[in-house]
């Protein structure tokens, strides 16, 4: 099987994206990076216990996610993304590698509740997707920014894409896509954090982190 960065690659090249826009998105996620509003929370610091409604409406908190193991969190843009939901295939092929070493597995996205429930039935995804309507989880791990202007304008005025109309909240703050690694006590264990969102941890990387804790 191709790794998620080999799929991220092949995706890449069949968008074809033009070279005037892969400037424009390069260029705003290198200032996101530059800004430091979105580090993610540091390894060593504990994460909040935040509750989100699920897909089927339920309010399920991290820990109630994890049910006293590790758990991995991802934060991932929207279903509109190709990327997530690239990623988010990935990480349910390893579903089942992350649970054999005591790892519950959670995946956290501010769209409106009714495309990420698309998005779970489109992928069949056997993990539970919360939505973080407020966005309250997002900057408790300091993982959101707000797009730019020149994002808005090659979203709305060439790709005619009103992003704001996929989000719960209808803005334009996003998260950077994040994954977090926490131990039974919510304490991160490992964290990935990257601006650039045509780049995703791999699954293999994650799981090694997942069996350090099991280990330890």
């Amino acid at each position: 099987m191709d790794s998620l960065e080999d799929r991220m690659r092949a995706l890449q090249e069949s968008l074809g994206m033009p070279e005037e826009d892969r400037e424009v998105i390069g260029a705003a996620m290198a200032d996101v990076t530059a800004s430091g509003v979105a580090p993610g929370l540091a390894v060593g610091a504990t994460a909040p216990d935040v509750a989100l409604p699920d897909t089927t409406g339920r309010t399920v908190s991290l820990s109630q996610a994890a049910g006293g193991g590790a758990l991995v969190v991802s934060f991932y843009r929207g279903g509109w993304c190709p990327y997530c939901s690239l990623e988010l295939q990935a990480l349910d092929e390893r579903r089942a590698d992350f649970a054999a070493h005591g790892a519950a597995l959670v995946a956290i996205s501010p769209e409106r509740p009714d495309h990420t429930v698309a998005l779970v039935e489109r992928e069949h995804l056997g993990f539970p997707v919360l939505v973080d309507a407020h966005q309250e989880a997002g900057r408790a791990f300091e993982v959101v920014f707000t797009a730019p202007a020149s994002v808005k304008d090659l979203y709305v005025g060439k790709w005619g894409f009103d992003l704001s109309r996929q989000m719960a909240d209808g803005s334009w703050d996003l998260p950077i896509p994040a994954t977090f690694v926490l131990d039974a006590d919510l304490v991160v264990r490992a964290a990935w954090v990257d601006s650039n969102y045509m780049r995703r941890t791999d699954p293999d990387d994650i799981l090694a982190a997942v069996q350090a804790l099991d280990d330890a």
